[in-house]
């Protein structure tokens, strides 16, 4: 390996998944179909626009250097780089959260208060809700990240995570680390733990709602406008939650390194593959792009 400049962290990467191009490809087509399908010019389509386009951003701060580690060899990262790619990793997840919040009351909405909902999602609340989310996940990491930057370092610190982890790179320092795990395990409960909350109480008076619909059918088109959002925050709780015990719980690095990969990588990849697979709308805007009328009638008579 070549030397290292003269300051910066050297990351110690374990195995990782290589998941970037589907995933960029998955959201960007469906970033595409939404934006060219009038008939999906809808609040929920537009919040599911930020999902993809957060997914892309998510994936785009860690996983080239992920690739870049794994595939080349390059374990450093200079400081302010890291410090950036720890900042952006933050603020995205946080947004994250936030957007599947906003889902979820769009939901809530749209099937406890059917009748004012035309009201309540204007494109200025929902163009409101969305700024809201992405300027609070934007200054929400700053504190923690600042107070990071400013901690004592080697001149080139040891890593041991495949992308500048919060925490990971609070363990390099030679500074005391109680006050960043604590100021850490805060910001996570709320950008997790609280979104988690709404959104649990919003989906209990979905159901709440849900089931006092008399008939079988209604209940199961109600219930299918959500699946596809709570397959979402399924699978992204359920990656923060295996981060989450990696780091608890006394298992081999690796364990630790991979939590977070799931968190960062999986989850974004998976996030196209079921609104793509579970929604129809989608799926037909998807499938109109792909075989345009010309193309459908050149073979008939």
């Amino acid at each position: 390996m070549l030397n290292p400049p003269k300051s910066g962290l050297l990351l110690h990467y374990g195995p990782i998944q290589k998941g970037l191009n589907d995933q960029q490809e998955g959201n960007t087509l469906i970033l595409v179909a939404v934006v060219a399908e009038p008939s999906l010019h809808k609040p929920m389509y537009f919040f599911l626009i930020n999902l993809s386009v957060l997914d892309i951003l998510f994936t785009t701060t860690t996983v080239p250097k992920m690739l870049s580690l794994f595939l080349l060899g390059d374990h450093f990262l200079s400081f302010p780089a890291c410090f950036l790619q720890m900042y952006l990793f933050q603020s995205f997840s946080c947004s994250e959260a936030f957007i599947l919040v906003i889902m979820a009351y769009d939901r809530y909405v749209a099937i406890c208060r059917p009748l004012h909902y035309p009201v309540l999602m204007t494109p200025q609340t929902n163009g409101a809700l969305a700024a809201g989310a992405w300027l609070t996940a934007l200054l929400l990491p700053i504190p923690a990240v600042v107070q990071t930057s400013h901690m004592a370092f080697s001149s080139v610190a040891q890593v041991y995570h495949c992308f500048c982890d919060h925490l990971a790179v609070v363990q390099a320092s030679c500074s005391d680390t109680t006050g960043q795990t604590l100021m850490g395990f805060c910001i996570a409960m709320v950008v997790s733990f609280l979104p988690l909350l709404l959104v649990l109480l919003s989906y209990a008076h979905i159901l709440a709602s849900v089931l006092r619909i008399s008939s079988r059918e209604g209940r199961s088109k109600a219930f299918s406008t959500c699946s596809s959002h709570l397959l979402v925050v399924g699978t992204y709780y359920s990656s923060i939650a295996i981060a989450y015990v990696a780091y608890r719980v006394n298992l081999p690095l690796d364990f630790h390194i991979m939590g977070n990969v799931v968190y960062a990588v999986l989850t974004p990849v998976l996030n196209p593959f079921i609104y793509t697979l579970r929604n129809k709308d989608v799926k037909a805007a998807i499938t109109k792009m792909g075989c345009p009328k010309g193309l459908k009638n050149a073979g008939k008579p």
